[in-house]
């Protein structure tokens, strides 16, 4: 595939079109521009590095296999982050694994510098995760983590626009009460 030019979404267009031909180079570019923004969305979802890092892997493979059936490159960021929190989403429950969390002790010693309050919000956060749906975390994720916009959460999800925001605001509220 030669040098591209013309806007960022022609070029995306391109990479897709090339993609799913078969052109490994082309699919190089596309995982080399998503693969970060899926990990971390994942690794929200699963609470485990090593389980997103899983979750990421098997989303190429589905990428790669149904790449041909996207209709809309210029969606290609919003599938890809909803494949791979699909995967991350199946890989929770199946293992129904209990994130870890840790706690680092060996903090530096400043009288009076750290707030021990912060820690405990920190801890408080990660429990009210824990607890939500994955399907809930997924949607912070994706919105929070990923930077999706309502239409781009729309898509992911299959709501409308306005249907994500509801739900997105219901979400957060609930939230909220928990951590008051």
């Amino acid at each position: 595939m030669g040098p591209m030019a013309g806007t960022a979404s022609e070029e995306t267009a391109a990479f897709v079109t090339s993609a799913a031909a078969g052109d490994e180079v082309a699919f190089g570019h596309i995982v080399a521009a998503h693969h970060d923004d899926m990990r971390r969305v994942c690794v929200v979802i699963c609470g485990d590095e090593a389980l997103a890092e899983d979750a990421v892997q098997a989303a190429w493979s589905i990428v790669w296999q149904k790449l041909n059936s996207l209709r809309e490159p210029g969606r290609l960021r919003p599938w890809l982050v909803s494949v791979a929190a699909n995967q991350a989403r199946d890989l929770v429950r199946k293992r129904r694994r209990r994130s870890h969390l840790e706690v680092n002790s060996d903090a530096p010693d400043v009288s009076g510098g750290l707030d021990p309050a912060t820690g405990i919000d920190a801890l408080d956060l990660d429990r009210a995760l824990d607890r939500l749906d994955p399907d809930d975390r997924a949607l912070l994720a994706m919105r929070y983590v990923a930077g999706f916009d309502a239409s781009e959460l729309s898509v992911a999800i299959g709501l409308s626009p306005s249907g994500t925001r509801t739900r997105l605001e219901r979400l957060l509220k609930r939230l909220r009460e928990e951590l008051e």
